[in-house]
């Protein structure tokens, strides 16, 4: 399993790259080998305030759809326009080119509530 030394993790299996005032959020590896083939990606919330941990979009893969969670709370910026035409840059390629959303970070502080790459190895075992 694929867990970046350089990102941020959340319980809910979101991940965070941090640079400069923005971030960019996907979901692990883990959990696009948990949804499977995964054949959309809604984000209504561009332009939006969110606070940590609310849902800002949803990810539909063949038997299943699931919640995205904000790991941090703050502006959403911009969505992963590539997932339009080709939502599984998510499974082949989820801490690159399957980025989901581009934010704001409101405050800093709640990046130390997130997970290290060693902690979330082992929440998913």
């Amino acid at each position: 399993m694929n867990i970046p030394a350089n990102l941020k993790y959340s319980n809910d299996h979101e991940w965070v790259r941090v640079e400069g005032n923005e971030a960019y959020v996907g979901i692990t590896d883990f959990a696009q080998s948990q949804l499977g083939d995964i054949v959309f990606v809604d984000v209504p919330t561009v332009g939006e305030n969110l606070s940590q941990n609310e849902v800002f979009g949803s990810i539909e893969a063949v038997k299943t759809v699931s919640d995205a969670f904000l790991p941090v709370g703050g502006e959403i910026l911009e969505f992963n326009e590539a997932l339009e035409n080709d939502p599984a840059l998510v499974n082949k390629d989820p801490y690159g080119e399957g980025w989901i959303i581009k934010m704001t970070i409101a405050d800093a502080a709640e990046l130390d509530t997130l997970l290290s790459a060693e902690d979330y190895a082992k929440l998913i075992g």
